[in-house]
């Protein structure tokens, strides 16, 4: 399993590292879309923006933005607050819907804040 992120932005890094999966999915490699070319031209190839969110991909599934989300709620465990709370309100399809546009603006602002550029 692997998670796709922009190493750079302060709120995917951190929510890459609070969320628990190796608990219940075993290892899992997190990748700083910033630092990894290869993994940008996979990305290019599939038309995926990881700008417009992270990607999980789980063997031959890939999700993406409110879908990957979604998925790491369902896959984590409730083993810390922030997992708990992350499970109850990304569990629900149509929350993940509705919520990642507005984290997205949020990351994109802090990023425009601390002047990083888009990857």
């Amino acid at each position: 399993m692997k998670i796709i992120y922009d190493g750079e932005c302060p709120f995917c890094s951190k929510y890459v590292r609070l969320v628990q999966l190796k608990k219940s999915v075993g290892k899992v490699e997190l990748i700083n879309a910033r630092t990894d070319s290869a993994i940008q031209k996979k990305l290019k190839k599939l038309s995926i923006n990881v700008n417009q969110g992270m990607v999980l991909i789980d063997g031959k599934d890939i999700y993406f933005a409110e879908d990957c989300i979604h998925r790491l709620a369902l896959l984590s465990t409730s083993s810390t607050i922030f997992n708990r709370i992350n499970k109850f309100v990304f569990k629900h399809k149509i929350l993940s819907k509705v919520l990642y546009p507005i984290m997205r603006t949020g990351r994109n602002f802090i990023l425009f804040i601390l002047r990083r550029e888009q990857i």
